[in-house]
């Protein structure tokens, strides 16, 4: 038979996805067509898994990466028929049931093994089974006994990580449940109470037991908060009291999670996976699924809002797919150097959990309600106790401070996934493409330590300490010490932004070296491509209100004059916005140049420079950096004008922090 063809994008090729106006519930039934149709030529014959485009290998066998390909799509065809849509392609995933869990069948799954791969892949079957009945009872006998065999029964003496992990056994015995089919509810039962150890108060639980601080979008959209939802209605008839925990816990940390979402449509990367893109929203479209009571100030509109303008963003990113149009592992485009271990070609789509509103009905408020912002009913600025977090939405952008979260194994990238000083939803994080230089590294909102020179950086990545403080009576600050070094200790002071200063937030090191290091101390990562030609950014040109300050030098060039400024004057890039540092301390001379980091190191940009401060302290000295950042991000109505409105005028040192430098 001949292979069908597929999608095919060519220059400046437009995906369906992006043609899609999305304005209510039919258009973004229409928009998970879009992503689920490009898939068709990539089923195998028995339709059992789907290759997606891209040839990577995993830390998983390749049957288990094409497992994923047919799963995960999974939760985005579950929504649309639990919400009564229809799509024309259901039939794939029915005989691919059939086929994958037949173990006379040459593409047969495969029983799955300890802490196996197949076992994520079990929950969006398990809720697909629960949610559409067209599947069961499109099963005979010999066919539901497979599924029986495959889906629960396999795994729930198996061992599994002890993490968000536990939930996905929970929905492959739920799924059998909802369809009479042989589980286990001894061992859902087991399950849940285990995973409600890993809760800490405010709504929000660990991804993990106690001694991990991990609390990044699995602790919300990705699993834990999302997966409390869908349990919470569809066993809440015989688990009332269950139910009712897990909708009190996201009525509560609704109210922390509102901040990790701009007017621009836009989430804040943090933390690992966040290849999973727009799956970062699914939290709020299952508060919808599930029935909840929205706590104030909190209404229908603003969450609608929440999700349609993250749909609509994602839009506006045309680099997220492949040739044949299925979505590709990264951001806002392909990326390996982001990417975990554990990402296959499929992986991505478990992006469709974002099509969990799909499964409210069409007369939820969520549908029929006219999409807001939040405005000035949520706070500006607002500690985050259990994440470890301060938010602001100052300044044009929606960001987080952060301190003492780590995963718990030093997964690639950790450090600039959990230990950068700031996230931004208009200037996203960057990981390091190679492990030689400042330009590998990408140290954007970070602070690095080199001992040998400038070749290998070492930056916070665990900390021994990490708490929520108040300063001059009432005003929060985040504090953490660490050792990048064993005889080398940090203790940092994060301070958000005002409303006098809104673009600007200081964060304060006090080190103690105890050898002679160099430091680099980095902004936010902006987009290095001027208007005119697209090349890089020159000098800053005061008439197209674009370039940097001091002069970008070529990489590893170091030695131009051109390219430093003080650390007092500081450094900045305009082109996107601006973004800047600059030094306030007495008493040390820091020096300011541009970072033309590694191409492909951030997320959303695949050109950036990194505005950085750099000094070297001589071993037995104590010394105090304090480094203003600044932050204006482009927009609707932001004229670029005004882009360096507020560089000239940083915040003053606060009285507090003078005099614990001189105490």
């Amino acid at each position: 038979m001949e292979p069908k063809t597929g999608l095919v994008l060519g220059y400046n090729g437009i995906h369906p996805f992006s043609k899609v106006k999305i304005t209510d519930r039919a258009s973004v039934q229409e928009l998970l067509g879009t992503l689920l149709d490009p898939l068709e030529p990539f089923f195998s014959p028995q339709k059992a898994r789907v290759k997606c485009p891209g040839a990577t290998a995993v830390r998983f066998d390749q049957t288990a990466s094409e497992v994923e390909g047919i799963c995960r799509p999974l939760w985005g065809l579950a929504c649309l028929l639990a919400g009564g849509g229809e799509y024309h392609g259901t039939e794939w995933w029915i005989q691919g049931i059939k086929s994958g869990t037949d173990p006379e069948n040459p593409e047969y799954w495969g029983y799955p093994r300890d802490n196996d791969q197949r076992m994520v892949e079990m929950c969006p079957l398990g809720y697909a089974l629960a949610v559409a009945p067209v599947i069961w009872e499109s099963l005979n006998g010999k066919e539901r006994e497979n599924v029986e065999n495959w889906l629960g029964n396999s795994i729930n003496e198996k061992n599994m990580p002890n993490t968000n992990w536990l939930w996905f056994r929970v929905f492959a015995n739920l799924g059998l449940k909802k369809n009479g089919g042989k589980f286990s509810q001894e061992r859902l039962d087991r399950d849940i109470e285990h995973l409600n150890t890993f809760y800490r108060g405010g709504g929000w639980s660990n991804d993990g037991p106690e001694g991990i601080h991990q609390m990044d979008y699995y602790s919300s959209s990705f699993a834990i908060q999302f997966l409390q939802l869908l349990y919470a209605k569809l066993a809440g008839e015989d688990e009332p009291a269950r139910a009712e925990e897990f909708k009190k816990r996201a009525q509560m940390v609704a109210l922390d999670l509102i901040h990790y979402y701009d007017n621009e449509g836009r989430s804040i990367p943090f933390g690992r996976s966040v290849g999973y893109r727009f799956a970062m929203v699914s939290f709020w479209g299952a508060l919808a699924y599930a029935g909840v009571e929205l706590p104030e100030p909190l209404t229908w509109g603003m969450v609608k809002g929440v999700v349609l303008r993250h749909l609509r963003w994602w839009q506006t990113q045309p680099d997220i797919w492949s040739p044949s149009g299925t979505l590709t592992i990264g951001y806002s485009y392909p990326n390996m150097y982001m990417a975990e271990n554990y990402n296959s070609p499929g992986s991505p789509y478990w992006a469709c959990l974002a099509f969990i509103c799909l499964a409210a009905p069409p007369d939820h408020p969520f549908w029929t309600s006219e999409e807001e912002l939040p405005g000035d009913a949520i706070p500006k600025v607002k500690e985050l106790e259990h994440p470890g977090h301060i938010a602001s939405y100052l300044g044009g952008h929606c960001m987080l401070l952060s301190s003492g979260q780590a995963c718990s194994y030093p997964m690639k990238g950790t450090h600039a996934k959990y230990g950068c000083f700031a996230y931004s939803s208009a200037y996203a994080y960057s990981v390091p493409p190679g492990l030689f230089s400042l330009e590998q590294y990408a140290l954007a909102s970070q602070l690095g330590f080199s001992d040998d020179g400038g070749e290998y950086w070492k930056t916070r990545r665990k900390s021994e300490y990490a708490g929520l403080e108040h300063r001059d009576g009432s005003s929060p600050v985040l504090v953490s010490v660490w050792k990048p070094f064993p005889d080398i200790t940090v203790r940092t002071t994060l301070i958000p932004s005002k409303p006098a200063t809104p673009n600007w937030h200081l964060r304060v090191h006090r080190i103690e070296a105890g050898r002679e290091v160099m430091t680099a101390d980095g902004s936010f990562a902006i987009c290095n491509q001027n208007s005119v030609d697209g090349r890089y950014l020159d000098s800053y040109d005061a008439q197209r209100h674009e370039g940097t300050f001091p002069k970008i030098i070529g990489n590893y060039d170091l030695a131009t004059p051109a390219g430093w400024s003080t650390g007092k004057e500081g450094a900045f890039a305009v082109s996107k916005g601006a973004v800047g540092i600059k030094a306030l301390e007495i008493g040390v001379e820091r020096a300011a140049n541009l970072v033309n980091a590694d191409p492909n190191s951030n997320l959303v940009e695949s050109r950036t420079v990194i505005p950085t401060l750099q000094h070297t302290i001589k071993a037995g000295e104590t010394v105090w950096y304090v480094s203003a950042i600044y932050a204006k991000p482009s927009g609707e109505g932001v004229p670029p004008e005004t882009y360096l409105d507020g560089w000239d005028n940083p915040p003053q040192i606060p009285g507090w922090l003078k005099a614990e430098i001189d105490a």
